[in-house]
């Protein structure tokens, strides 16, 4: 059975949003930096190449830098707040195994 997250009580949660949201507003800012210096460099270096080009490249820099630091924000909050702790992830018969040595390591040899 799963162990109460801490995420259940709302003033935890709404600490926990707020700071997921604070750090997504740095990461838009982070991000629209990182887009027009990346376009001026562009602009500076290839001149007008085609306005598709610039469209792609601001939208795929954009993309990826707010999906990963969307997820990493999503992981952030999850183990700061210990909600990863309250999980129980240990499967059916795993006792068993672990008395008879498969899940010894390397550390563990004899």
């Amino acid at each position: 059975m799963a162990n109460k997250s801490p995420l259940d009580d709302p003033e935890n949660a709404a600490h926990a949003w707020a700071r997921y949201r604070r750090i997504m507003r740095i990461l838009l800012a982070v991000t629209a930096g990182v887009v027009v210096l990346a376009l001026g460099i562009l602009f500076a270096f290839n001149g007008m190449v085609s306005v598709h080009f610039y469209i792609a490249v601001a939208l795929g820099i954009s993309f990826t830098m707010l999906l990963g630091g969307g997820l990493m924000g999503l992981v952030f909050l999850s183990s700061g707040t210990g909600h990863d702790d309250s999980v129980d992830n240990r499967l059916p018969g795993s006792e068993e195994l672990r008395g008879r040595g498969a899940g010894r390591g390397r550390d563990d040899e004899d």
